[in-house]
């Protein structure tokens, strides 16, 4: 056919290539130009094929094909990392073997002119290994296939990846080292490999990249000594490397010497490995710094008092090491901490009473040292905090009632020091025994031993004059004012004792006109009311009314009940329930009934007295009930401490 003749293998039908095809398209129309009918016949026939070639290729994954075309290079790289994966959901059955629609229907793909920018498929189930020739693609920005079961090592060529800036395969079963070559992508923000199996050294080489921002290798195996050159790093705002096996000391070149920009180090997690040395004072340059937590490590020495200088921590963990020294005063500048953790630490001498300065502070954990001295009653200045423990030290002294104005604390411990004298009486109420036991001279809550009245203050003895030389002293004005206090007191006493007289005469007389018939009848009435109802009957005590018992004697008298602190369980249309606690730390369910759903005194004594003699398994046992002197109606039942059935069908 000559120069005007059509050959169909001058176009490329692999789709890979139709966009050359395209481009080349204009120069291959000029050269049929002079080919008269020859020329005409090979353009029809590329019109033609066009049109089958767009008839075959648009629809995708029950998607229209956009028409990008993935690279040759990349789509191998996609048909590698697919062979090396174990889809056990089949999220990958949109990866077919041709390649098309691999920008606009594969599954987790993304791509900019053909070329994969990321790869996201985070909790997919995926199983198996990253393949190696994820370096070939080459536009790759982020790679997402956390919380997944993919195993094997992490890919030495994601140092190959120009473009790279983050990489998030956390939650996974990698195993291996990390590759040093991350260290080569210089557009890398975020690496996240935590929770994982890694082992050995963290390179050194990760803090090369200046875009650097998190780091964040917990929870893994990770062994060896911190890089320096992490703490040097001007960009890096995180560096999570708790739970693993690091040891050696931390570096003490923190921020930097001479960097013109300073550290935005955020975050510094380092707790649970095997650390050990002292505090670097370098830390108190990280003017940034939020959260520290060095705990449960083998560090020793002092806190170093540069650490008050870091003027946004918000949270310090210190806990289980070996810290001794003292708790540096400068603390009272860390103005937005939150939580300080000390813990387990060889920590003596006193608490800092500058402590109310830190108007922020919600926990304030001191167990476990070997503090001394009394407890700063400025502490109760801090009205946000909410919990406090100042168990096993040396703490002398008493309570503070500054203490009762926390109306956010929640949790108190300052059990197992040398406390003494009286609990505050809110304090008390608040928080049961454990909170104050190991205390010999603590008293005034539950299960202690009561506190004993202070002894009266008695004047010194004058000193015995001679017989032989009898002299007359002068009284002074302190003598006499003493004298005319004695005297004005003991005429209060004669009063007082001559007002109780004439008020006993009076009711005396009151009872008398009442009859002593009416009297003996109102008491047979009474034993006959309590025992037809089979309990035992007292008086209302001060407040009068009427206790009925059920099942023996009284485990407790009508002031007892009625001066119980009082907790409202629940209300109904027939009353209210109360769990009441008694002064001897008893606990009861008390129910109040509403006065207009009774019935009159007669027929709700007798109701009762049925009810107090049903005993069963299965039914919750009426002990006592009480009628008072205005007609209120309590019935008590034993209190049960597991919640009401209602809960516990609904799983509340």
């Amino acid at each position: 056919m000559g120069h005007n003749s059509c050959h169909v293998k001058d176009f490329y039908t692999d789709p890979f290539q139709v966009n050359l095809s395209f481009a080349s398209y204009g120069h291959r129309r000029r050269n049929l130009k002079g080919g008269g009918g020859g020329g005409f016949i090979c353009l029809a026939f590329f019109v033609f094929l066009l049109q089958a070639l767009a008839s075959v290729i648009q629809p995708v994954s029950g998607q229209l094909w956009d028409g990008v075309v993935v690279t040759q290079a990349d789509f191998q790289a996609l048909r590698a990392i697919k062979n090396e994966l174990i889809d056990f959901k089949g999220v990958l059955k949109s990866w077919n073997d041709s390649g098309l629609g691999a920008c606009s229907g594969w599954a987790g793909i993304k791509c900019v002119n053909g070329e994969v920018i990321a790869i996201q498929l985070p909790w997919r189930g995926l199983g198996g290994r990253i393949s190696e020739k994820i370096g070939q693609l080459q536009s790759l920005r982020k790679l997402s296939l956390h919380d997944n079961v993919l195993a094997g090592p992490v890919p030495l060529s994601l140092g190959l990846l120009p473009n790279l800036r983050g990489v998030y395969l956390f939650n996974n079963k990698l195993s291996g080292s990390i590759p040093p070559s991350l260290g080569n992508c210089p557009m890398l923000q975020s690496l996240d490999i935590s929770n994982n199996s890694l082992s050995g050294k963290i390179p050194p080489s990760l803090a090369r990249s200046t875009r650097m921002l998190r780091i964040n290798l917990s929870f893994n195996s990770l062994s060896g000594s911190i890089p320096s050159s992490l703490t040097m790093s001007p960009s890096l705002t995180i560096i999570s490397l708790q739970h693993n096996n690091l040891s050696g000391s931390i570096p003490d070149s923190w921020g930097g010497a001479g960097k013109k920009k300073a550290s935005q180090l955020q975050v510094l997690t380092l707790d649970h490995n095997l650390i050990s040395g002292i505090i670097p004072v370098s830390l108190g340059k990280l003017a940034l710094l939020e959260n520290v937590s060095l705990s449960h490590n083998l560090i020793v020495g002092p806190i170093p008092s540069e650490l008050g200088a870091l003027s946004r921590l918000q949270i310090l963990d210190l806990s289980n090491n070996a810290i001794n020294g003292s708790i540096p005063a400068s603390f009272s500048n860390l103005s937005s901490l939150v939580s300080l953790n000390l813990n387990s630490n060889q920590l003596a001498n006193h608490i800092p009473d500058s402590l109310d300065r830190l108007h922020n502070l919600s926990v304030l954990n001191l167990k476990n040292n070997k503090l001394d001295g009394e407890i700063p009653p400025t502490i109760g200045n801090i009205s946000s905090i909410s919990q406090i423990d100042f168990s096993e030290n040396k703490l002398v002294g008493g309570i503070p009632d500054s203490f009762t104005k926390l109306a956010h604390l929640s949790s108190f411990n300052v059990s197992y020091n040398n406390l003494s004298g009286p609990v505050p009486s809110l304090l008390s109420k608040r928080f049961n025994a454990s909170s104050f036991v190991g205390n010999l001279e603590l008293c005034g809550y539950i299960s202690s031993k009561p506190c004993s009245s202070p002894p009266p203050h008695n004047l010194p003895a004058q000193s015995p004059q001679p017989l032989s030389k009898p002299h007359h002293r002068k009284l002074s004005t302190k003598d006499i004012i003493l004298i005319v206090a004695g005297v004005l007191l003991l005429i209060l006493l004669l009063l007082c004792c001559f007002l109780l007289c004439c008020l006993v005469r009076r009711r005396t007389a009151s009872s008398r006109k009442s009859g002593k018939a009416a009297k003996a009848a109102a008491s047979a009435r009474s034993l006959e009311k309590g025992a037809s109802a089979g309990g035992e009957v007292e008086s209302g005590g001060e407040a009068g009314g009427k206790l009925v018992h059920f099942d023996g004697p009284f485990v407790f008298t009508a002031d007892d009940l009625l001066c119980a602190t009082a907790e409202i369980m629940g209300k109904s249309a027939y009353g209210t329930a109360y769990k009441a606690t008694l002064e001897d730390g008893n606990q009861v369910a008390v129910k109040r009934l509403r006065e207009k759903t009774t019935k009159g005194q007669k027929e709700f004594e007798t109701e009762v007295a049925a009810l107090g003699k049903i005993r069963h398994p299965n039914l919750l046992a009426l002990r006592a009930y009480y009628l008072g002197p205005k007609g209120e109606k309590l019935l008590v039942f034993d209190y049960m401490t597991k919640g009401s059935l209602a809960s516990f069908l609904h799983g509340k």
